[in-house]
């Protein structure tokens, strides 16, 4: 495991921080932050998670700061169907009920999905009636996108799709969210047969439309929809944090329509 004094010089550099101006934000000395980044001095367990607090890393990495500096981690990573997170998995079937009835579901940070709604079951069951295979299991967001087997045939606008998912997936990483397992599919879809090379080049720093629309098609239905993301706020344990609630939305009345036919 690389020293903390590396790691918190890489999420340093991630935020794009001086040390002057890391040090501002911390209320530490310069000095003291240059000898810690370099080894000359072992930060404190405050110190280690007031640095990581003022550079937004991650709650996972804050775990590896802390053991990489000689401490124990300090934040739980519970697993989802734990006692202890029933309030918020009642929170999610919420939200995801609300969206009735459009497409919703949750996913974790390798884009496995790990929890949808009544709409989205009903709606990939109908993209994908009929067919003899599906995407590989477990279900995976870009897996399902990005696979011959997957829902990709009733894209319209897939070549518009894939890119943003390319540009999304590699921002996070560039975020410092980076999951060596996301990465891995990531890398595994990409070479999926029929997915433009030029899609490895994606650039994730160039600015992108606000809203991305992902039309489907399949026979004589269409489906327009746009989609938000959102995440729970201030967590305390890493499996929440790195929860995503993905929520379609129509964007006309065709699209509405349809969506109610189905329910």
């Amino acid at each position: 495991m690389p020293e903390v004094g590396v790691l918190l010089k890489h999420w340093r550099g991630a935020r794009r921080l001086s040390q002057l101006a890391l040090a501002a934000e911390a209320a530490v000395s310069v000095r003291h932050l240059c000898f810690v980044e370099t080894g000359r001095a072992n930060p404190s367990r405050a110190m280690v998670l007031k640095l990581a607090e003022v550079l937004d890393v991650p709650l996972r990495e804050r775990n590896t700061l802390l053991l990489s500096a000689g401490f124990s981690p300090e934040y739980p990573e519970s697993q989802l169907d734990a006692p202890s997170l029933a309030a918020v998995r009642g929170a999610l079937e919420t939200i995801l009920a609300q969206q009735e009835p459009f497409p919703a579901l949750v996913m974790d940070r390798s884009w496995d999905i790990r929890q949808t709604n009544a709409a989205a079951r009903r709606f990939f069951a109908f993209l994908q009636e009929g067919q003899r295979r599906s995407a590989p299991e477990p279900a995976n967001v870009l897996r399902r996108m990005f696979h011959p087997d997957g829902v990709r045939r009733h894209v319209t606008n897939w070549p518009e799709v894939a890119e943003a998912l390319v540009r999304r997936a590699r921002r996070e990483a560039i975020g410092g969210v980076a999951d060596e397992r996301a990465q891995r599919i990531l890398d595994e879809v990409l070479n999926y047969p029929g997915v433009p090379p030029d899609l490895r080049l994606v650039d994730a720093t160039t600015p992108v439309l606000p809203i991305v629309p992902i039309r489907y098609a399949r026979g004589d239905r269409r489906f327009d929809y746009f989609s938000t993301v959102t995440t729970l706020g201030t967590p305390q344990d890493v499996t929440l944090q790195e929860l995503r609630i993905e929520c379609f939305y129509p964007m006309n009345e065709e699209t509405r329509d349809h969506a109610r036919n189905l329910a």
